[in-house]
């Protein structure tokens, strides 16, 4: 099991591109709230600062609200903008001439005046890394993922979910003609390790994590009847979702030989995925119990853990 951990630590006397050679990054932008040739110009500089260390991460967007924010009402046009949007960025990355007038976005790439080179937009090495976030069952943007050869982001919502997923991912990515394995398929959880169960349990229901979902996942998910689909015990409700289930039954939480534990199951469950990606959470305040989270899982838990035979 691969491990993409991002830190919500701020980073004192130096960026974090160039004071490491091995850890990843990356970020993920929901395509139709952004011009893409501005994008591409941006994603173009971060895989130059990170020598290529560097994942993409693309949504057609869910939530009516972000859509309103944008003056967007109709949210069926998303994934028609997210196949312009790209097409767009890859002939900016190309950093040929061209002039393009699309459906929902204008752009193109100058031609050099003489003797003024244009500056360099193009991506470290010519390439990058593309994954496709997927949280509804049957999810749109996993299926395009799997016909174009992106990765499969799945963000958490469910055993049933995952499984669901790698399905539709997989089968869209047969279908085309492509060869897949789960080693591809990249899980986003939220993680808690301390050294012992009841620290870690602790740090997760009192920190920033905890605090986020009690003022903003918890009651967004309830509205969307996400939290349905995390519910392990019968007869319980949405309603009876809180930090202490979640922490029991939804997060990985607790010591190295607990989360190992708790991931094992997971696979078992789902058939197991390739990379996990958490979630990253404030901890600004206090962030020696943040760090040595993320310490324990890349050297306690993720070499412990592998997929399914």
């Amino acid at each position: 099991m691969g491990v993409d951990p991002q830190s919500g630590a701020r980073d004192r006397g130096g960026g974090a591109a160039d004071r490491t050679d091995q850890t990843g990054t990356g970020s993920t932008y929901l395509l139709p709230y952004h011009h893409p040739a501005t994008l591409a110009v941006q994603i173009a500089y971060l895989t130059q600062v990170t020598q290529g260390r560097y994942i993409l991460g693309i949504g057609a967007g869910a939530f009516p609200e972000d859509a309103a924010l944008r003056g967007l009402k109709d949210l069926t046009e998303n994934h028609r903008m997210v196949t312009e949007s790209l097409e767009i960025m890859r002939r900016v990355w190309r950093k040929e001439p061209f002039q393009f007038e699309g459906d929902y976005w204008r752009a193109g790439y100058p031609e050099a005046p003489e003797g003024h080179p244009l500056r360099d937009v193009g991506l470290y090495n010519g390439t990058i890394e593309i994954g496709l976030t997927g949280l509804s069952p049957n999810s749109p943007s996993l299926r395009f993922a799997g016909q174009n050869g992106y990765l499969p982001l799945s963000i958490y919502s469910g055993d049933d979910f995952l499984r669901n997923h790698w399905e539709t991912y997989s089968t869209a990515a047969q279908e085309k003609g492509r060869t897949v394995d789960r080693s591809v398929h990249h899980v986003v959880r939220d993680v808690f390790i301390a050294d012992t169960d009841k620290e870690a349990r602790r740090w997760a229901i009192e920190g920033g994590m905890g605090k986020a979902w009690q003022e903003y996942v918890l009651p967004r998910y309830h509205n969307y009847g996400i939290l349905e689909t995390m519910i392990k015990n019968p007869g319980m409700s949405a309603d009876d979702v809180d930090l202490d289930y979640l922490a029991d039954n939804v997060w990985i939480v607790g010591s190295p030989e607990t989360a190992v534990e708790k991931l094992e199951e997971a696979f078992a469950a789902t058939g197991g995925w390739g990379t996990i990606m958490m979630y990253g959470y404030d901890y600004i305040d206090n962030p020696e119990p943040w760090n040595h989270s993320i310490e324990l899982l890349s050297r306690e838990v993720a070499p412990k853990v592998s997929l399914p035979a």
